[in-house]
């Protein structure tokens, strides 16, 4: 029982110590707390404060920058004020010395204006002060001469009249000939130029009907019994075989080139398989006749394709290609026409006009030439109307009709095809003529030169293309050596057909005689 207290009242004991013991362990944890919460309070209450400073510190930082940048600024608007001030100035001196000068120029555009003002009334004293003294000496003119007024002033301007007239004579004389000389010389260089460019052979092709035959069998075979070989054959070409006694010659005669090849091929090729009958003639004939339009055509798509003629109708291509077949003078008119379309294409260029226009009015211009003995007309006429019923344009249309001055020239294409196509004709070796009529030409020109009044004597030279004329120095002056000279040209011009030009040289001298004794 003892026992039982003890151990309660020890029980009591230890529990109130246990109490006692929670309660000063908690008070010493209140303790340790709140002086651990002072001690975070003292850290933040430090920590806010040193943030504060740094706020303050980093607030003056930039309240600093501010200033300074302010500063800078007010600085520089300070020197640009002063820039525009020091400008401001500048330009307030310089109006006013321009001011200065404006006075100045002021001061003395017055005192010109004084002065001129004086000369004025000055010259108008003097000038009726000449009038005075003009008709003073008028009068004593009229006095001394015993004419009047109007009569002096008649005979004044007769003796001036008849002064003038020759000065003026004179000074066109001299004008027209420098006019005349820049005109040739261009005319010349650009001639030459367009010649030289177009390097074109200087030989004419010849065309010859003459056809070689091996022995005279063959001339035989080529009759045939009673002539029938030869009918026959003549009817099927449409051209006259002439077998003379020349040996071993046969000559084939027509007008019309293309048939005229056709028959000189087809005799080649009979005589060359040496059957010969109407019927081979037949078969032989109408091959050739083929053959020679593929070459027609191809010659012409040739001829266009060379002169950079595009776009022609068929017509005309085949047309083209039949002046193949055809001479002039010995020259081959295909050739000739592609060199005036090259020539005329030139003269073009360095002109100013179209080149394209020149060189197809230059390639067609000679077409009618194709067809000339079929239809009635010159050849420019046909070759006009043919161009025009396959819409070629006016300019074309025009060249073809007016390359010989036949009508009056309308288009500048026109006086450059005619231009190009003597050009063509006359260079050397272009054309052959025949001795008879080179003399005859030679003839005609002197004797036309011969008939004019004050020619003494006249001399053709250099092929017909100038001649020289001797005028007499007692009926002529300079003046009318100058007429002699385009009268002469006019006359070639009305009464000859020529190529090319002629020239026309007057020459006058005066010579003095004198004997010492």
């Amino acid at each position: 029982m003892p026992d039982a207290i003890t151990y309660a009242i020890f029980a009591v004991v230890g529990f109130v110590l246990a109490i006692v013991l929670v309660k000063i362990i908690d008070r010493l944890r209140k303790k340790d707390a709140e002086t651990e919460a002072q001690l975070i309070l003292d850290r933040a209450k430090q920590d806010s404060e040193n943030l504060l400073k740094e706020a303050k510190i980093q607030a003056k930082e930039e309240a600093i920058d501010h200033k300074a940048k302010a500063e800078s600024d007010l600085n520089r608007s300070r020197d640009e004020i002063r820039e525009r001030e020091k400008s401001l100035d500048r330009r307030e001196e310089a109006i006013e010395q321009q001011a200065n000068h404006l006075r100045k120029q002021e001061h003395m555009v017055e005192t010109k204006e004084r002065r001129l003002t004086e000369k004025i009334e000055d010259t108008g004293r003097k000038a009726e002060e000449l009038k005075a003294i003009t008709r003073e000496q008028q009068e004593r003119l009229h006095k001394m001469s015993g004419l009047n007024r109007d009569e002096a002033k008649t005979e004044l301007l007769r003796l001036l009249d008849q002064e003038l007239q020759g000065e003026t004579g004179a000074l066109i004389l001299k004008h027209q000939r420098r006019i005349e000389e820049t005109c040739k010389q261009q005319a010349q260089d650009m001639l030459l130029t367009a010649i030289q460019r177009f390097a074109a052979a200087h030989t004419a092709e010849s065309t010859t009907s003459a056809i070689d035959i091996p022995t005279d069998d063959i001339k035989g075979r080529i009759i045939g019994r009673e002539g029938r070989n030869i009918r026959s054959f003549e009817k099927e070409t449409g051209v006259d075989v002439i077998i003379d006694d020349t040996p071993g010659v046969v000559i084939v005669s027509g007008f019309d080139p293309v048939r005229r090849e056709i028959a000189r091929i087809s005799l080649n090729k009979l005589i060359a398989d040496g059957r010969i009958h109407p019927t081979r003639i037949e078969e032989v004939v109408k091959e050739t006749q083929g053959e020679i339009e593929d070459v027609i055509n191809k010659k012409g798509e040739e001829a266009a394709s060379e002169a950079d003629v595009m776009g022609l109708h068929p017509r005309l291509i085949h047309m083209l290609g039949r002046l193949h077949f055809r001479t002039s003078y010995s020259q081959n008119v295909l050739r000739h026409s592609i060199e005036v379309g090259f020539i005329a294409g030139m003269l073009a260029e360095m002109i100013g006009l179209d080149a394209r226009i020149a060189r197809r009015a230059g390639l067609l211009h000679d077409i009618g030439k194709a067809a000339d003995h079929e239809l009635e007309g010159g050849h420019p006429k046909i070759g006009a109307d043919l161009l025009k019923r396959h819409g070629e344009s006016p300019e074309v249309v025009h060249a073809a009709f007016g390359h010989h001055d036949e009508i009056i020239t309308e288009y500048p294409y026109t006086m450059l095809v005619a231009t190009a196509d003597a050009t063509s004709a006359s260079r050397p070796g272009a054309r052959r003529e025949t001795l008879e009529r080179y003399i005859k030409r030679m003839e005609e020109l002197e004797s036309i030169a011969r008939g004019f009044n004050g020619v003494e004597q006249a001399f053709a030279i250099q092929a017909g293309r100038e001649l020289r004329v001797i005028a007499s120095s007692r009926d002529t002056d300079d003046e009318k050596a100058a007429k002699i000279s385009r009268d002469i040209a006019k006359a070639f011009e009305d009464q000859l057909t020529y190529p090319g030009e002629i020239k026309v040289t007057v020459v006058r001298e005066s010579r003095f005689t004198e004997f010492a004794r």
